[in-house]
């Protein structure tokens, strides 16, 4: 065999290579959910909306006011072990909603399952002023970087559709502003997390509040807001925001600041495990 021909054979056996494992994780990704015996991902995600629910959820909470500039959105749920579940936005294409919005969703949901607790819950909103320059929490903004080769990888075509590139894998991210809520279903289990972005920050957090609200996820058993809740909190901020407390966050003032402290202040109220 002459050495022309083995190169041949070499490069059809690596092409072929190439495609099968092409196909094997495009199998992994696309075909598994609906088989919960094919690994970690597949399976975790039972119990957290499926990219119908998350899409109409969001929709309808983006259609109520909400503060901010009436944007479009995107939202990522994630699981509780991180790993992305589903991704979807409310525009009529990728581009109607702010394109770094996707991955700044995706982190915020990945930071609500990350520093909320059976027990406690902590949204975004909650660590902004802890995270600041002498705050409790500083640094922590740092830390659990976004994988990049999860949130910039796959075809853009398919983002926030139900083939989403970054769904069953750990996107991984801290974001420390509105926007953020940890998911607790009926029995009060925390099972995952939920991002919003696409528009100011409290925008965010009360269109992330309501959609949660829509899914029946909102099972909240306690938090650090006055209410003992994880909603944003406002307190410590006005009239003196040189002086916030550990768990505030500061006023988006598009709108007023009247107007967007009281949206905050009437979102639904948290449901509780016994309630239904």
């Amino acid at each position: 065999m002459s050495m022309r021909t083995r190169k041949i054979i070499l490069g059809i056996g690596l092409a072929l290579a190439s495609v099968t494992g092409a196909t094997d994780v495009m199998a992994d990704n696309r075909a598994a959910p609906d088989n919960q015996a094919q690994g970690v991902y597949w399976g975790a995600c039972s119990g957290l909306p499926d990219h119908h629910l998350l899409k109409s959820a969001l929709e309808s909470a983006r259609a109520q006011s909400n503060g901010g500039f009436n944007l479009d959105m995107w939202a990522t749920v994630v699981n509780r072990d991180g790993l992305v579940c589903q991704v979807a936005f409310t525009g009529n294409n990728r581009g109607a909603q702010w394109p770094g919005s996707r991955v700044i969703s995706a982190q915020k949901a990945n930071t609500a399952n990350a520093f909320s607790l059976p027990g406690l819950a902590l949204s975004t909103a909650n660590l902004y002023a802890a995270v600041q320059p002498g705050g409790s929490l500083y640094g922590l903004q740092h830390s659990n970087p976004v994988d990049t080769s999860v949130a910039y990888q796959g075809p853009s075509s398919n983002f926030g559709q139900d083939d989403d590139p970054m769904i069953g894998h750990r996107i991984g991210g801290v974001n420390v502003f509105g926007g953020g809520l940890a998911l607790y279903n009926s029995k009060g289990q925390l099972i995952g997390a939920i991002g919003v972005s696409g528009d100011t920050s409290c925008a965010d957090h009360n269109i992330a509040w309501r959609t949660r609200h829509h899914l029946n996820l909102d099972f909240v058993p306690a938090g650090v807001s006055p209410k003992n809740d994880d909603n944003i909190n406002y307190e410590g901020l006005v009239p003196k925001p040189s002086v916030p407390n550990d768990f505030s966050h500061p006023i988006c003032k598009i709108g007023g600041v009247d107007g967007v402290s009281s949206i905050s202040a009437s979102l639904p109220a948290v449901q509780k495990v016994g309630s239904h």
